[in-house]
């Protein structure tokens, strides 16, 4: 082709892609490509509805509770990890809806208290969540990593803080380099666990920076104005372009300065897009799963860690 040619080539190509580029959907943005965020019908909550049909109870939880988006939480529990995150987000991609996964296994989970479990070792971890973006792949998602593991750093033993934090970075990275429609978010902690510049210290040592950013508030209390008024500071701390997500299934009434079951908890707002608060928040979800047990504890005494009662739902539904 001679050089007119080519010209005459190249600008209708720039012709091209300007025309796509207008109606492309952004690259990587989950939220622009689907059609709201999914709905678990597999939740403890749903399995409890479609077991207990004649139960009072039934109408009141699928409506408040049941029938709305929110995360669904990965461990030990889920057997081979990249076919559970493949059906997962396979069935939400078919309904063209967003789906929430929180990867929860870190050796030493929770410290060894309600939830505590997790990956045996080191390599089983990491094989673990090199599978677990690998169930992923293209498909548009919103991941959670590990709630609390960077905030509970001072109860893991000296000789094994630099193993946890760089089983995190392995994290981050696995998502940044398999997953380009998923945006991922570290765990932060809440409102008033770990000072900003503390939380934002450590979220560098694990290159938050390579992932979307943070979530905080994950199965806590805080209001989401306390919540974005905490990420706001991280933000601030970590001086990059990092955004956030703010768990708000139980936070209608706020916190009480309890975490474990307590007494005269609400459901916040639904899961949905969060920029209208501020616009470093890109979403408000429901993380933990409403009426999900934390353990044997306050109202929940006898009911295991992520174990659905259908009391606690209905005292979140009533806010008592």
């Amino acid at each position: 082709m001679n050089r007119a040619g080519r010209v005459a080539a190249a600008a209708a190509l720039a012709v091209v892609a300007a025309c796509t580029t207008a109606n492309a959907v952004p690259a990587g943005d989950p939220v622009s490509m689907t059609t709201g965020f999914y709905v678990d019908p597999n939740s403890n909550p749903a399995v409890w509805v479609r077991n207990n049909p004649s139960s009072p109870d039934a109408a009141t939880i699928r409506t408040n509770i049941a029938e709305k988006a929110g995360g669904r939480w990965f461990g030990n529990w889920s057997g081979d990890i990249k076919q559970a995150v493949t059906a997962y987000t396979t069935a939400a991609d078919t309904a063209d809806k967003l789906p929430i996964l929180v990867a929860y296994n870190i050796p030493g989970r929770d410290c060894g208290s309600h939830s505590g479990g997790g990956a045996g070792t080191p390599a089983a971890y990491r094989a673990w969540i090199s599978q677990f973006a690998d169930g992923i792949g293209n498909r548009p998602a919103v991941v959670v990593i590990e709630p609390d593991a960077l905030a509970q750093l001072d109860c893991v033993p000296a000789a094994e803080k630099q193993t946890r934090l760089d089983l995190l970075k392995y994290a981050v990275n696995q998502f940044a380099a398999k997953n380009p429609n998923t945006w991922a978010y570290m765990d932060g902690g809440n409102a008033t666990w770990i000072a900003a510049d503390e939380i934002a210290r450590r979220l560098k040592l694990v290159e938050v920076g390579k992932i979307r950013g943070f979530a905080l508030n994950t199965s806590n209390y805080y209001r989401t104005a306390e919540s974005a008024t905490k990420g706001n500071a991280i933000r601030a701390a970590l001086n990059s372009p990092a955004q956030f997500v703010i768990d708000t299934s139980r936070n209608g009434n706020g916190s009480n300065g309890e975490w474990c079951n307590p007494a005269g908890r609400k459901l916040g707002d639904t899961s949905r897009d969060g920029r209208h608060i501020s616009g470093t928040v890109d979403s408000l979800l429901w993380l933990k799963v409403p009426g999900d047990s934390d353990g044997d504890c306050g109202v929940g005494t006898g009911v295991p860690a992520g174990t659905f009662s259908p009391v606690l739902a209905k005292r979140l539904i009533a806010g008592n």
